[in-house]
């Protein structure tokens, strides 16, 4: 049997890791959601200390000693991030200019990440290494295996296919190490935010809830590449 036979005798009878798949991709649509609610409801609770999500991470970088790092405006909601390539924590829409507990916890985070990066955090650095690699797998992966299913059917040879696993797999791997970084990333937040008093108990919980759901976005991200990757060496397998 070819794996151009395999592969769509394998499809139609729904195999276990396609079923996963799509129970993962259910599960995560679920998360997402719920992230966006529990976000837009704690982006509407304003917290005493009044600072706006851009005083935070300034704040909060003046208090671990970080003076080369600027925090920077970017379109868009939820596009929050740290660029260790020119130093800069980049806060969205809804988080620069507003007071609200959401966007001192994700601003928190952000910061969370150039602290990681100041420190030398070792799975920072794994994930820093393997962004290159990781961003030309993304985009030619399917490439591969589409193209391996082609030679396989005619060649029964499956170099080109296997490549493409490898490819899926530093995907998988890129997510994996990006779950210690962003659940570090959090913890060093809610520490600096209860340290500092920069919210009261109640408002404390509620910032440690929008960063639990944030968290378990990567956590679904991760075993969805996994559940990929079983899928694609499922179809290997059954040539």
């Amino acid at each position: 049997m070819t794996l151009l036979t395999a592969s769509s005798s394998y499809f139609y009878s729904m195999g276990p890791e396609f079923l996963l798949i799509i129970a993962i991709g259910i599960v995560g649509f679920i998360v997402q959601s719920r992230l966006q609610s529990v976000f837009n409801k704690y982006s509407k609770v304003p917290f005493a200390g009044g600072l706006t999500g851009r005083e935070v991470a300034e704040k909060m970088l003046r208090d671990n000693g970080i003076t080369d790092v600027r925090v920077t405006h970017v379109s868009g909601e939820l596009t929050d991030h740290f660029n260790p390539a020119n130093k800069t924590v980049n806060l969205s829409d809804s988080v620069y200019e507003s007071n609200s507990v959401a966007a001192a916890a994700v601003a928190a985070h952000e910061c969370g990440h150039a602290v990681q990066h100041a420190v030398g955090y070792a799975p920072l650095k794994w994930r820093s290494a393997l962004v290159p690699v990781t961003s030309f797998s993304s985009k030619f992966a399917i490439l591969f295996i589409i193209g391996g299913i082609v030679l396989a059917g005619v060649t029964n040879n499956l170099v080109l296919f296997w490549i493409g696993i490898g490819m899926i797999a530093m995907s998988a791997l890129f997510s994996i190490v990006t779950l210690p970084v962003e659940y570090n990333a959090s913890h060093r937040a809610l520490a600096w935010l209860e340290n500092e008093q920069i919210l009261n108990s109640q408002q404390q919980a509620q910032a440690k809830d929008a960063l639990t759901w944030a968290a378990r976005t990567y956590l679904v991200a991760a075993l969805s590449a996994i559940a990929t990757l079983i899928y694609y060496i499922g179809f290997a397998r059954r040539d």
